[in-house]
């Protein structure tokens, strides 16, 4: 894996965000580093969530914070849903860009954490809409994907621009 000083936040279109990710299977202090990195980085960027798709990582893996709460999530399983709630959501890897997305109200995941241990977690509001966006990502499935075919094309369009110009 990565060290912070090479680990990099991935825009649109770079390919690595359409992976689907493979799960983890080595809990050791290489893993707990790459989740500290994500999470300084995540922090110095603004974010509430980073998956490792977005630093180029196709591994089953995310950081978030918010509300003086932190988790790391590995291996990601989605058991219930219910509920919708629709709100703006930006995103890491697609700078500068909005979209409404509905999502679920409330959601019940398991996973495990850095160090392997198998967890469980019912989320409501906000925190369910942030492991709801990154679990996306795991699968390859990005902001984008929520456009109208219109819009679609006029972020496409933009992003291809920017990163031609190296932003």
């Amino acid at each position: 894996m990565l060290g912070k000083s090479k680990l990099r936040i991935r825009v649109y279109p770079d390919p690595v965000l359409r992976e689907k990710a493979k799960a983890v299977e080595n809990f050791g202090e290489e893993l707990r580093s790459l989740a500290q990195d994500m999470l300084e980085l995540m922090e110095e960027r603004k974010g509430v969530g980073l998956a490792a798709p977005q630093v180029g990582l196709p591994l089953r893996l995310f950081v978030a914070r918010w509300d003086g709460k932190e988790y790391v999530v590995v291996n990601p399983v989605l058991l219930e849903a219910s509920g919708e709630q629709v709100d703006e959501e930006g995103c890491l890897s697609f700078p500068g860009v909005y979209q409404e997305v509905p999502r679920p109200q409330a959601i019940r995941v398991s996973f495990q954490d850095a160090l392997g241990n198998p967890m469980e977690e019912e989320l409501r509001g906000f925190w369910a809409r942030i492991f709801s966006h990154e679990m996306d990502h795991l699968d390859g499935k990005l902001l984008l994907d929520y456009m109208s075919p219109a819009k679609r094309v006029l972020v496409r369009s933009r992003m291809k621009r920017r990163g031609s110009r190296g932003e």
